[in-house]
C-alpha cells in the first residue's frame, strides 16, 4: 500500500441483483491491480458466491473489519464484511428489506470510509429504491444518500460516456415539478459545479454548453419564458466569474454538438433530459442474440466531499444469478473514480 494506487471503496448494490457478480467480473480483470486498490462493500459470503456464479471459484475472498486488514494480493478479493444477508431466505431477482438494508448499510460504511480518508474513493453498484424503502430508509436513490451523509447542500449528478457528459438541474422529481426547479440561482449552481467537476477530471479549461428547457430553447419567449428569466442570468452571472457557459442551446442539438466536440459538459434542465442521450450511444441491445452488447456509462455525484462514482444502470434482477451480467459500467466507474483521486492528491500536493 506504499505506492500511489489509491484505495478504492466499491459497494455490492442489492445482493439480489447484478452487483455481486459486476465486482468480481470487474475486480478480476488482468489490469484492475494495475490501476489501484479495491475493496468491495458488503457480504463476502455473497460475494464468494458470485465468484462461483460467474466462473471464478478459484478467486480468493479475503474477509475484513476494517481496512487495514486488506491484503491486495493478485488473485484476492477483499471484502468489508458487514453479514447483513440471512441466505435461508435470500432469493436472487426479489425486492426485499433484507436486501434493501444491506444495499443501503454499505452505502452508509463507504462513505464512512471515504470521509474518515480510509478509502480515496467509492464507487457504487445499483441499489433498489423499493427494497431500501421496504427496510425504511426513504430515499430516492444514492444521490440524496451521499448528500445527506456527507452534510452537502450543492449537488448534481453528472452522467459520462466517452466524450459525452451531462449534468442535471434537476433528477429524481416529477416533470411538472422540475419545471418549477429551473431557477436561476439553481442553474448558476450546477453550472459551477459542473465547471469543477470537468476541473476534478483533469479538464484545465471546460467548456460548457447550458441546454434550453423548452423547444428551441423558447424561442425568444414564444414558446415559453425560462430562457429569458432564469437560464441567460444564470449565465451571465457565471461569466463574470469566469466560467465560460454557452446557451441556452436548443435541446435537440446541443448533444450533437457535445459529442463532436464543442462542448466538454453539458447542462441539463431535467431528468431525461441528460439520460436518454447518454443511454442511446452507451447501451446497445443486440435483438439477435436477446442480450446487451453493452452497457456503459458512469453516473458521479458532484459537489459532494469525497468521490463517488456509480454504473449508470439498474440492478438487473431479470438476470441476477445467471452469471451474465455487463461488467463495463464498473470498469467505466472505477476509471473515473482512480482519475479523480489521482488528481485530487495531485491538487493536495
Amino acid at each position: 500500500m506504499g505506492n500511489k494506487k489509491p484505495i478504492i471503496g466499491i459497494t455490492m448494490g442489492d445482493p439480489s441483483g447484478n452487483g455481486p457478480e459486476l465486482c468480481v467480473k470487474a475486480l478480476t480483470k488482468p489490469d484492475m491491480e494495475q490501476k489501484c486498490y479495491p475493496v468491495v462493500i458488503g457480504d463476502a459470503r455473497v460475494i464468494e458466491r458470485a465468484a462461483a456464479i460467474v466462473g471464478h471459484p478459484e478467486v480468493k475472498i479475503n474477509p475484513i473489519s476494517s481496512i487495514s486488514e486488506a491484503n491486495f494480493a493478485p488473485g484476492t478479493i477483499n471484502v468489508f464484511h458487514m453479514d447483513l444477508i440471512d441466505f435461508n431466505r435470500f432469493e436472487f431477482g426479489k425486492v426485499s428489506a433484507m436486501c434493501g438494508n444491506a444495499a443501503f448499510q454499505s452505502v452508509v460504511k463507504v462513505i464512512d470510509l471515504a470521509l474518515k480518508k480510509e478509502i480515496d474513493a467509492t464507487v457504487t453498484n445499483a441499489l433498489n429504491k423499493e427494497a431500501i424503502n421496504l427496510a425504511g430508509f426513504h430515499y430516492n436513490g444514492h444521490t440524496e444518500i451521499f448528500a445527506e451523509y456527507t452534510g452537502t447542500k450543492k449537488y448534481t449528478m453528472m452522467l459520462a460516456y466517452q466524450n459525452l457528459r451531462v449534468v442535471h438541474v434537476s433528477t429524481h422529481v416529477s416533470l411538472r415539478k422540475a419545471c418549477d426547479m429551473v431557477r436561476k440561482e439553481r442553474v448558476a449552481d450546477v453550472i459551477r459545479i459542473a465547471y469543477q467537476g470537468c476541473k476534478d477530471l483533469g479538464i484545465n479549461e471546460p467548456r460548457i454548453g447550458v441546454a434550453g428547457l423548452n423547444p428551441h430553447a423558447g424561442e425568444n419567449g414564444l414558446f415559453g419564458t425560462e430562457e429569458i428569466e432564469e437560464i441567460i442570468p444564470a449565465i451571465n452571472t457565471t461569466w463574470l466569474e469566469g466560467i465560460k457557459a454557452e446557451g441556452p442551446v436548443p435541446p435537440d442539438t446541443i448533444f450533437s454538438k457535445a459529442r463532436g466536440g464543442w462542448y466538454d459538459v453539458v447542462v441539463c434542465m431535467y431528468h431525461d433530459q441528460g439520460h436518454i442521450p447518454i443511454k442511446v450511444i452507451g447501451f446497445n441491445y443486440n435483438s439477435q442474440n436477446g442480450k446487451w452488447d453493452a452497457v456503459e456509462g458512469v453516473n458521479i455525484t458532484l459537489g459532494l466531499p469525497i468521490i463517488r462514482t456509480s454504473v449508470d444502470h439498474g440492478t438487473g434482477f431479470g438476470h441476477a444469478g445467471q452469471g451474465v451480467a455487463n461488467e463495463a459500467s464498473l470498469v467505466n466507474a472505477i476509471d473515473y473514480a482512480v482519475i479523480m483521486a489521482q488528481n485530487k492528491k495531485c491538487r493536495r500536493n
